[in-house]
């Protein structure tokens, strides 16, 4: 059933309805700061946070995620450890430390695909309504600090299946 699911899911974001681009990103944010290229364009020497920043592992290709969604400026993966079936992250591609270091258009990028994202996901995980938050700074649970929004699917009677600190 769960791969049943993940299929069907799959299939909705694979439609040909697109989230248009809110904006035309300046250069400086068109790549992804967390890739490593050629001729040593890609991270600066000796950025450790980066260099061991799980989020940009992923973006970097260096640690597996079941990617739901990607574009040029941001990825949406399903939660290693779920709070809920369908459990999400919509992740920037380059590494901003907090929301208030992120910039205004970069957020635009990551909140014009929730629409997108939720329809499908929900559709797929039969649910009928979603959470959706930013752990902002350590007194707001925030562990990993690279930002990130978590979709928490719900249906009518449900519980998150454990308590924790997402």
């Amino acid at each position: 059933m769960e791969r049943r699911r993940l299929a069907l899911l799959c299939s909705h974001l694979c439609s040909t309805e697109r989230p248009p681009l809110l904006c035309a990103l300046p250069p400086v944010l068109s790549a992804s700061g967390c890739h490593a290229s050629a001729g040593g364009g890609g991270r600066p020497e000796g950025d450790t946070e980066k260099e061991r920043c799980v989020f940009c592992l992923i973006v970097r290709g260096e640690s597996p995620a079941f990617k739901l969604y990607e574009d040029d400026v941001c990825l949406c993966i399903l939660d290693s450890n779920p709070l809920s079936f369908g459990h999400s992250l919509i992740i920037p591609k380059l590494h901003f430390p907090s929301l208030q270091a992120t910039p205004p258009s970069v957020v635009a990028a990551m909140c014009s695909t929730v629409p997108y994202l939720t329809k499908a996901i929900m559709k797929a995980t039969q649910c009928d309504s979603f959470n959706l938050l930013v752990n902002n700074g350590t007194a707001a649970g925030q562990v990993i600090f690279h930002v990130t929004s978590y979709g928490l699917l719900r249906a009518i009677g449900s519980q998150l299946n454990r308590i924790r600190k997402l």
